[in-house]
């Protein structure tokens, strides 16, 4: 006496859907190490062991990280991958990133930025933080004073 109709009408979608994921783990990923003693360097992952398991790679005279095995979970995907064949030797390696500039790009992402103002923050002395919240200071005050000059208008 109850019939179910599904999918309902409304729900039918003459388009396909879109991905899910666009970063897949895959040779010439750029990915960045998250924890371990490379904790914050960029790898390319360089082949796939099992399915919790990849070969990275710097290269280390690029990135200073030795080729080594480790854990998915461990790295965040990039959305930039170079062109190279599973097991590729660092030679190879470094040639591919050259070709496509990936560690150029990576540089200019709003990503790499942050994580570099992040660092300068971190590294900043007790005299250097004090300038920079007397510099806060004085911007404020300034933004202040102009809304205040065009809140009188």
């Amino acid at each position: 006496w109850l019939k179910v109709f599904w999918p309902p009408a409304t729900l039918a979608v003459s388009a396909p859907f879109p991905a899910m994921f666009e970063r897949f783990v895959e040779p010439g990923r750029l990915a960045l190490i998250t924890y371990g003693p490379c904790e914050g360097k960029m790898c390319t992952i360089i082949d796939i062991v099992d399915q919790k398991r990849v070969i990275v790679d710097g290269p280390e005279s690029l990135t200073g990280v030795r080729r080594h095995m480790m854990p998915v979970k461990r790295l965040l995907l990039t959305d930039f991958k170079s062109q190279i064949s599973r097991g590729a030797r660092e030679k190879v390696l470094k040639k591919a990133l050259d070709k496509d500039e990936i560690m150029k790009k990576w540089e200019n992402t709003a990503w790499a930025k942050k994580r570099k103002a992040q660092a300068t923050k971190a590294a900043m002395n007790d005299f250097e933080r004090f300038k920079l919240f007397l510099a806060k200071q004085k911007r404020s005050k300034a933004a202040k004073a102009i809304l205040k000059k065009k809140g009188k208008k």
